[in-house]
């Protein structure tokens, strides 16, 4: 996978004949619809199942220096307002890296909770075309989560780990991971359900401190807090996740901000490729004021670099698992659905909170 280029003009004609209007700034029109209108999938897609695959980024003529990236999207009830940004923001993203000479190329991913959703885990191929915008609408939105008050977010990072297979690391360099969502980091991935969604045999429960130990030798991970609504977990979200991530990994962002966000992560990390060893032309860049210009506002509006030493992050972490968050991760002491249901198609409605 991962032929071909990301063209502006494949844009606008796979959006129109989707019944989508692209605006003359290259955005997606996504008013009077809500992630349940513009995603129409009412079930896991088979191209997106996640048994028993391996995702592979090949090297090739087109393109000899691949970065890999994963998009991890949480799809559940709250985030559909993130959900419809993505989709509204995918072909400014796409234009302003793909449409350069970075051999980026893209992995979309849906991210539910493995203890109550039916599809918790969604994976595409990586590709480097309109393919890319095909398979995010092929997501399914399923609306849900639970009430263990976290998302089952590292279930990217462990596909990404067990699950993919990238020529880049011939070459000594990592792929990338950014997750996105509106809920703390979840202190495990629960077996039972994991093996259901994905085949693997697993002998227990699989931690993030020793996930996070295994992933970081192969990709490079970040995190984006999404804004919208109360924000009502975003200090515990924050203190979470900077058990395990620092500050320059994991970002907070307006839900506006989310494309903006994408293209100043992903633009640092390959400038920060191509000076590792510029004479192997990891990432090459077009040479137009345009990109120069972009690559300089990222630089702007990007916080400042934190050592992890210096912020005291340590990397030999003690999982949170206690018996309360094995009970409610394990689908243990769940509500009554049936009790919550008002809420939940407020969710599915699109409502913002």
């Amino acid at each position: 996978m991962g032929y071909g280029r990301w063209r502006e003009e494949d844009f606008r004609n796979y959006s129109a004949g989707r019944g989508r209007t692209v605006r003359m700034d290259g955005t997606l029109d996504t008013s009077g619809h809500t992630a349940q209108t513009m995603y129409t999938e009412r079930g896991l897609h088979p191209a997106l199942n996640p048994r028993g695959v391996m995702r592979e980024c090949c090297e090739n003529e087109e393109h000899p220096n691949t970065m890999p990236v994963i998009l991890a999207l949480d799809v559940t009830g709250s985030m559909g307002s993130a959900a419809m940004e993505v989709a509204a923001k995918l072909n400014e993203v796409m234009t302003e890296l793909l449409g350069t000479d970075m051999d980026v190329e893209f992995m979309i991913m849906g991210i539910g909770d493995l203890a109550y959703d039916r599809a918790p885990i969604q994976i595409s191929q990586f590709e480097s075309d309109i393919r890319i915008a095909e398979q995010l609408d092929k997501v399914y939105f399923e609306g849900g989560g639970g009430g263990n008050m976290f998302e089952s977010y590292t279930a990217a990072w462990y596909m990404a780990l067990h699950h993919t297979r990238l020529d880049c690391w011939k070459r000594g360099q990592k792929g990338l991971i950014i997750t996105m969502g509106d809920e703390p980091m979840n202190p495990y991935l629960p077996a039972k359900p994991l093996t259901q969604a994905v085949g693997d045999p697993l002998q227990g429960d699989v931690e993030t401190g020793k996930l996070l130990k295994e992933i970081r030798g192969k990709y490079d991970l970040y995190h984006i807090f999404v804004r919208h609504g109360s924000n009502f977990y975003e200090t515990r979200a924050a203190k979470s996740w900077r058990k395990y991530l620092d500050k320059k990994h994991f970002q907070c962002c307006d839900v506006k901000g989310i494309g903006q966000m994408l293209t100043g992560i992903i633009t640092a990390e390959a400038e920060k490729r191509q000076a590792a060893d510029p004479a192997k032309g990891l990432i090459r860049f077009a040479d137009t004021e345009e990109a120069k210009g972009t690559t300089a506002e990222a630089k702007e509006t990007a916080p400042a670099s934190e050592d992890t030493a210096a912020a005291g992050i340590g990397w030999d972490i003690k999982p949170e698992k206690t018996e309360e968050t094995a009970a409610w991760t394990d689908g243990k002491n769940r509500r009554d659905r049936k009790g919550r249901g008002g809420l939940r198609g407020l969710f599915a409605g699109g409502i913002n909170w």
